[in-house]
């Protein structure tokens, strides 16, 4: 019995013995200093750890979204990049083309300053004190340069001696006069220079556009479409010139710019498919005129001009064609009147339009071309500008030709 009270005793000393050696070892282990009593200025603040509260009281008044100073572009942080803009897309505004009516008048002085050296020479030599053989030859000349053709030149000119022989004086308003009416004999007064788009039986009017390459033809389309559209008519746009690459383009920007439908096929497609649809949509939109640009095709190739026939057939299945116009480049003289000729051999010219005759073109060729075709100028180009087509007007033009 004692020596189980022993055992207990010895073994109660020992774990008190253990207990006291593993409290000391955890009282020699160093605690972490005490806060500094007072802030140490010097010392870099310390940064916050986890789950530390923030330094500003949550009672204080809290900054709005439209307060927060953001970044600019220069600022080190990172930028919020904000989504592009994407503009709306706009509806191009429809251009409202200037009258038609007396648009020649209007642009009678650009005329006039690239015309008048015909009026004022025949003029100045009709003023002569004596008018000899070498004065006549010289009329003569001034006629020719002007392009205004070898028959209408000797006719103008024996008119003009016989009546400058019968008047007798000479005053410079007489000679003017004189010279006026002759001239508008020449280009002829009498003549229908309406273009032809309002049948009386059917709608549309359809009116083909052909030229050779160069001429202007497909802006010349574009700015008809304008003078129609002055004139109250709604218009389709046919692009049956497929070889060149920009032209039915080129027409299409010129139509969207007036409100008018564009008819377009693949590059170097068949035109003669173009000119049959867009025959077929003019008719299906009930609008007043539809108007094919052609291809500009050289006189010499045989085969392209049979092609425009070609297309000429094909629209003519459904109606007959109201105008044929040639688009020709006045400033091309009498080489105008080689491409005239087999044109006219290919497919009824039934009007001619000259362009670029504010440049260095001659005003004769207007009578010149006339008489080769038997057909009357009814449109001429006088500039670059949209609304710079016009109706041809005999007595405006003779009166730029002859000046004040």
């Amino acid at each position: 019995m004692e020596t189980v009270i022993l055992a207990v005793v010895i073994a109660v000393v020992v774990l008190g013995v253990l207990g006291g050696l593993v409290v000391g070892s955890r009282r020699k282990k160093s605690l972490p200093p005490p806060p500094p009593t007072a802030p140490d200025i010097t010392a870099p603040p310390a940064e916050p750890h986890v789950g530390d509260e923030a330094e500003t009281p949550r009672d204080e008044p809290r900054r709005t979204i439209e307060e927060v100073d953001l970044p600019d572009g220069g600022s080190t942080g990172t930028a919020v990049e904000e989504p592009p803009v994407v503009p709306p897309l706009e509806v191009p505004e429809l251009e409202i083309p200037e009258p038609t009516e007396g648009r020649l008048v209007r642009l009678r002085a650009r005329l006039s300053r690239s015309q008048n050296a015909l009026g004022k020479g025949l003029l100045t030599l009709l003023s002569r004190e004596h008018l000899d053989e070498d004065t006549w030859e010289e009329i003569e000349d001034t006629l020719l340069t002007a392009d205004v053709g070898v028959q209408p030149t000797q006719e103008l000119v024996e008119r003009l001696r016989e009546r400058v022989r019968v008047l007798g004086t000479r005053t410079p308003e007489e000679l003017r006069s004189l010279l006026r009416e002759e001239l508008l004999t020449l280009v002829g007064t009498e003549v229908d220079r309406t273009v032809k788009t309002e049948p009386e039986e059917r709608k549309p009017g359809i009116v083909m556009v052909v030229g050779v390459n160069g001429t202007g033809k497909t802006t010349t389309t574009g700015k008809l479409a304008r003078v129609l559209v002055a004139d109250g008519r709604t218009v389709v746009l046919g692009a049956a010139d497929t070889f060149r690459a920009a032209a039915a383009d080129q027409l299409q920007t010129w139509g969207e710019r007036v409100g008018a439908h564009t008819v377009r096929g693949p590059e170097a497609g068949d035109p003669a498919s173009v000119a049959f649809d867009a025959v077929k949509e003019g008719k299906e939109m009930g609008v007043d005129v539809v108007l094919i640009d052609t291809a500009g095709r050289l006189h010499t190739k045989t085969g392209l001009m049979d092609e425009l026939g070609k297309v000429k057939r094909v629209v003519e299945k459904h109606a007959p064609l109201d105008e044929v116009l040639l688009v020709l480049d006045a400033t091309t003289g009498q080489n105008g009147l080689v491409q005239a000729r087999v044109f006219a051999e290919v497919v009824n010219i039934t009007g001619i339009v000259l362009t670029k005759l504010d440049g260095t073109a001659k005003g004769g060729i207007v009578i010149a071309v006339q008489r080769e075709l038997g057909v009357p100028v009814k449109l001429i180009g006088l500039g670059e500008g949209a609304d710079d087509l016009a109706p041809f007007e005999p007595e405006a033009f003779v009166d730029a030709l002859i000046g004040d």
